[in-house]
Order: C-alpha cells, then sequence, then structure tokens
C-alpha cells in the first residue's frame, strides 16, 4: 500500500477506517529498521535553536521532512526544556494547528503528532487533522485521557518526573529501570481497559526529563526490555540531548548530530520502534547505510 492511497481522514475515522487504521499501526512499529518521527519546534525557546520555527518556516521545514523519509511529523508549540516557562494553551494552539493544517493539505499521507500535555491543544490538533497525541507528561490531566479515548488515535505516553521547570533539580529513583517501565505499563494497561486500541499506543521513558545522565544510560541500556511485552512500541527521543553531550563532551547542541547518530545505529541493534529526530535526511541515510542488515530500507519522496 502506497502512502498516497492512504487519504485524509478526521479524528472519528481511525476506529472505522480499517485501511487508515492499519496504516497507523503499521507506522508506529519496528519494521527492519526504527521509523523517523521528524521534530518541528513551533517556540521560541526550544534547546536547540536551529529548529525553532514560525508559521511558513514551520511548514516547509515539515514538508521537507516527510519528503525526506520521515513517517512522522512532531509539531509541538510549547518548549518543555529543563527550565522552560509554560506557555496558555491558546497561544500553544494557535502556533501548532495552523501548521498542522497546511501539513495535511500540503501532504495528505503523512503522519502528523502534537508534542502537547493539554487536553485542549490536543483535541484541536486531533480536528486540524493530526493523528497522534505525544504527551511528555504521560497522560496526567483525565481530561486528556478523555480526549484520546474519544478520539480512537495514536498516542505517545512519555514518562517525566516533576515538571519542566523543575525536572532536573535533583531527580531520583530507587531502581530507575523498573520505575519508568511500571509507570508507563501501567498508564498503557489503563489505556487499553478503557477500551483503546493496544497496537496504537507507544511509550517513551523520556531520556532527559527528571533523570540524571547515569538514568538516561540505564534507561538506554535497557532498550526493548523496557516494554517487557512483545507488542510494546517504543520511541526514543535523545536528538542532540544533554546526554549526546554528556557521551561525547560537545556542550553545544549544534555539535551533536555525529553522536546522535550514533545512538540511533544503538535503536536500530535494539529493534527501537520510533526515534524522534531533528535531521531526517541525516538519520535516513545512516539507517540506509544499515540497509545490508535490513529488508526494510527508507525511501525518499514523501
Amino acid at each position: 500500500m502506497k502512502p498516497a492511497e492512504l487519504g485524509t481522514f478526521v479524528p472519528s475515522d481511525f476506529l472505522v477506517e480499517t485501511q487508515r487504521r492499519t496504516a497507523l499501526a503499521q507506522a508506529v512499529r519496528f519494521d527492519g529498521v526504527p521509523k523517523l518521527m521528524g521534530i518541528i519546534n513551533v517556540t521560541e525557546d526550544s534547546f536547540y535553536s536551529a529548529s525553532r520555527s514560525h508559521d511558513v518556516e514551520a511548514l516547509e521545514r515539515a514538508v521537507a521532512m516527510v519528503d525526506a523519509g520521515a513517517t512522522w511529523v512532531d509539531i509541538g508549540g510549547e518548549s518543555t526544556r529543563p527550565g522552560a516557562e509554560p506557555v496558555p494553551a491558546e497561544v500553544e494552539a494557535t502556533r501548532v494547528v495552523p501548521v498542522i493544517e497546511a501539513l495535511r493539505k500540503a501532504r495528505p499521507a503523512a503522519f502528523i503528532s502534537v508534542d502537547t500535555r493539554r487536553a485542549e491543544v490536543a483535541r484541536k490538533a486531533l480536528e486540524a487533522g493530526a493523528d497522534m497525541v505525544n504527551d511528555v507528561s504521560g497522560l496526567r490531566d483525565p481530561a486528556m485521557m478523555e480526549v484520546v479515548l474519544n478520539a480512537g488515535c495514536a498516542v505517545c505516553v512519555m514518562h517525566m518526573q516533576g515538571e519542566p521547570g523543575t525536572m532536573q533539580s535533583n531527580p531520583s529513583y530507587e531502581d530507575c529501570t523498573l520505575e519508568v517501565t511500571e509507570a508507563l505499563l501501567s498508564k498503557r494497561r489503563t489505556l487499553v481497559e478503557e477500551g483503546h486500541p493496544a497496537d496504537l499506543i507507544v511509550l517513551d521513558p523520556g531520556i532527559g526529563f527528571g533523570k540524571t545522565q547515569l538514568h538516561n544510560i540505564e534507561l538506554l541500556q535497557a532498550g526493548r526490555r523496557l516494554g517487557r511485552e512483545e507488542d510494546v512500541s517504543l520511541l526514543w527521543g535523545v536528538s542532540r540531548k544533554s546526554i549526546v553531550g554528556h557521551l561525547t563532551g560537545q556542550n553545544d547542541p549544534a555539535a551533536r548530530l555525529p553522536g546522535t547518530l550514533a545512538l540511533a545505529c544503538v535503536a536500530h541493534q535494539a529493534g527501537i520502534d520510533i526515534l524522534r529526530v531533528h535531521d531526517v535526511e541525516a538519520h535516513v541515510d545512516v539507517l540506509n547505510a544499515l540497509r545490508p542488515f535490513t529488508e526494510s530500507p527508507i525511501h525518499r519522496g514523501g
């Protein structure tokens, strides 16, 4: 099935349109290489300054990511870097909804994720054409849980200890991997018990979100063991983060691409389903360099 055959669907179609529903489930699964999720930050203060964009520029970047081989484009309007200040929901929605609408028109077959902690923003984004809610707070807000259940959309549940403004003050765990795993699987069980499709749920250990660098390394070393169950989809968000700087000695996020690509190779070996990245084209090249070891090369061209 070619992406162009999928068409455009409103949120309610996730549960009733078999073709789109099947394609969405496949879009969160490792099939020899991790699926790539390109990052679009419609913000003024994301930690990697080169990733910040607005309006037309954000759309151009999103289209370029799809055309370069990204399965997903993740559009966010609030920075959740350590120490970040919250953004009012109405401001966040004003930033992301027009980009989602424009990308849906420009690339109807693209899979679009909205990076938000707010139920109101998630609902508007889904109405605008998003396929996934990527919630860094792990569906803490019952209203967000309700939005996801009502839409039947794909959802990424991330683990975060604390809040963005204070999460790196003093992160503490008795057993980081065990506690993160239990928290994520508990939320997944709740979703499934409420009737959400299990194969549309993605879990993210939240590298850099309320973790020390030793915690981050421990979680990456756990790999697929984090999900325990074979059918759990896992996402890694490590692109240009401080964990890369810790491992390489590069303090500037602009200098962390080589280290980021090395972790992409680790993700490939571990069978991680989705990689959330700033540099789609570079990741496509790296994963295609592994082509002799997989039957699923990434194709450019949208």
